[in-house]
């Protein structure tokens, strides 16, 4: 399993960044009291995709919640979520 490395400031499920591997970046905005709906500012996005250029990493994803620590969610370009469906479908799931 890849080892995580965290950017100083950032935690696991809090707002911040954190790489997995050599391949991912994720941006994680969490919510500190339970909502029941959250926005998703193009600027985050557009600020993801270019730290995940910066850093050279292949994939980058967008991980909120909504406050009650049941679920997370990933938001992923279109490519990122066509070349995941192609490798489940490799592999057969």
């Amino acid at each position: 399993m890849e080892k995580e490395q965290v950017i100083v400031g950032a935690t696991k499920f809090s707002k911040g960044d954190l790489y997995i591997g050599q391949e991912w970046l994720i941006e994680a905005k969490t919510c500190m009291e339970p909502k029941k709906s959250f926005s998703i500012k193009k600027e985050w996005l557009t600020k993801m995709k270019e730290e995940q250029f910066a850093t050279s990493k292949l994939y980058s994803a967008l991980c909120f919640d909504y406050g009650d620590s049941k679920e997370r969610y990933y938001v992923v370009d279109e490519n990122t979520f066509i070349n995941f469906i192609e490798t489940l479908k490799e592999k057969g799931v």
